[in-house]
């Protein structure tokens, strides 16, 4: 991932950012010893953040579409209510058995599932509402996915979508990359779909956050 702050930004961020917490500091490292791909993990910033949204929301039903190792999925079930549970939706049966094994490890076993096959299948079938929904999965499905999370989102509801600056790539519109492209669409289509209120924040890789207007 292409930093898309000046030099020290964001190792001067994370430094005054509350750390991980040991469990999810050695899931980390795990992460990076023995899966490909390690820099999709969420991190400590984007962990933090999103257990600040979960902390305001209190949200009963939360819907993470593309688990990876299960760092963000544990970041926010420790800020969960006691009622509150967590559904992550994971393609790779080997990255979900992954993730389930730090999750059975952690101290939230009981308030996170780990569904595994595609993601629309499962919003589908899953009934509402939703009260936070957080999509970090195939950018080309970005339009697909909010489309599913919006139509069962609660009333003050909020979906996040992750990495929606691409690492700057966004900006650059001779760029015939699939995901540049589909996430430039999907910025888009929200930033003027009047069913809705967004703003986009520039943490880590970019995140969008929505609203029903």
């Amino acid at each position: 991932m292409n930093p898309i702050t000046g030099p020290g930004i964001d190792e001067y961020v994370t430094g005054h950012t509350t750390a991980d917490p040991e469990p999810l500091a050695r899931l980390a490292a795990q992460t990076y010893a023995e899966l490909a791909a390690p820099q999709m993990l969420s991190g400590p910033v984007q962990g933090r953040f999103l257990q600040m949204l979960v902390h305001a929301l209190r949200p009963r039903l939360i819907v993470e579409i593309g688990t990876f190792s299960g760092y963000a999925a544990l970041s926010m079930a420790a800020a969960a209510p006691p009622d509150g549970r967590v559904v992550s939706c994971e393609i790779d049966p080997a990255i979900a058995e992954f993730a389930r094994r730090h999750i059975a490890a952690s101290g939230y076993a009981d308030r996170i599932t780990v569904e595994v096959g595609p993601a629309l299948q499962t919003l589908r079938r899953l009934e509402g509402p939703f009260d936070f929904v957080y999509i970090d999965a195939d950018k080309e499905s970005y339009r697909d996915y909010f489309e599913a999370a919006l139509e069962k989102l609660s009333p003050h509801g909020l979906i996040a979508a992750d990495n929606t600056l691409w690492s700057g790539r966004v900006l650059d519109p001779e760029s015939a990359e699939p995901s540049t492209r589909a996430l430039r669409a999907f910025n888009d289509a929200v930033a003027t779909d009047p069913r809705i209120s967004c703003v986009m924040v520039t943490i880590r890789d970019g995140v969008t956050l929505i609203r029903r207007a």
